[in-house]
């Protein structure tokens, strides 16, 4: 693997680079905040299917393609005399001393070169005050730092973007009301709830009352969600696998229907489901 001074040396690379193009090349020249917005999303996304798929190659080549739109918008802020990337690493690091006070001491928000605990005559004492012994305890202390920070979020659920797709919105907000104990304290009895909602759902679908019934069927999917964070299952990953899913088995249908020259419309539901279940016996 690289060393320090070569990472630095490729950010310095690229950023060189960047700088070139923004006055060589003409779509790089006219590009500005709002026209890259949308490609963002998209090479977001890109990255979080590479995840998904754990393809190494794939994962580098996108995390470099959000890199460039990071320091996209830094370049254009610094043109406009906002700020710079020096200033959105810093920023990032101080924020990151900040809220781990297990690790830092507070005196090194600006420091040039952070020292972690312990240091210093009172180096024990220091590290008995801080210390935290698991994960969750950490981001429980993130969440009550996060609310005491000057200029920082002012309630539990002011940080969640309001853009955040709905099903990992859901998730997040559950997540930060947990870690200000607003939670289950036994995660069994979430099912009753789960059931309860399933079942207003249905009371509402046979009254054909469309408003309640979507209303009823978000609060059902928000309590299968609950469910599934208090179980440490991912929902949005385990429905993206379903959708996968879906694809492949259905994809099998669709390639039967190409090699048989029967269209998908003229078959049954009877052979479409044969065919649906001999694609996931294939699968085991």
């Amino acid at each position: 693997m690289h060393t320090k001074e070569e990472k630095m040396n490729a950010f310095g690379r690229l950023l060189d680079v960047l700088d070139t193009l923004r006055v060589e090349c003409p779509w790089d020249r006219k590009q500005t905040n709002q026209s890259l917005r949308p490609n963002t999303i998209e090479e977001v996304y890109e990255l979080c299917d590479a995840l998904l798929n754990e393809d190494e190659p794939n994962i580098c080549k996108e995390l470099g393609d959000v890199l460039l739109h990071v320091c996209f918008y830094a370049k254009i802020a610094d043109e406009k005399g906002q700020f710079d990337v020096a200033d959105v690493c810093n920023r990032l690091a101080d924020k990151l001393i900040f809220r781990h006070p297990h690790v830092y001491h507070p005196s090194q928000v600006g420091a040039p070169e952070p020292k972690p605990l312990p240091y210093g005559e009172d180096a024990a004492e220091q590290k008995q005050e801080s210390a935290v012994s698991t994960a969750q305890q950490v981001i429980e202390n993130w969440e009550q730092i996060k609310l005491k920070e000057k200029n920082g979020n002012k309630r539990v659920l002011s940080g969640i973007p309001a853009a955040l797709p709905s099903l990992i919105k859901a998730y997040r907000i559950q997540e930060k009301t947990r870690n200000v104990g607003f939670d289950w304290e036994d995660k069994g009895d979430v099912w009753s709830k789960v059931r309860e909602e399933l079942g207003e759902l249905e009371a509402e679908l046979r009254k054909e009352d469309k408003a309640r019934s979507m209303e009823e069927l978000g609060d059902f999917i928000f309590s299968v969600i609950n469910a599934a964070r208090l179980y440490h299952l991912n929902p949005d990953t385990a429905l993206e696998n379903a959708n996968k899913k879906f694809i492949r088995r259905f994809e099998y249908i669709e390639d039967h229907s190409i090699k048989s020259g029967k269209p998908l419309t003229e078959m049954t539901i009877a052979e479409m489901d044969d065919l649906w279940n001999e694609a996931k016996k294939n699968e085991k």
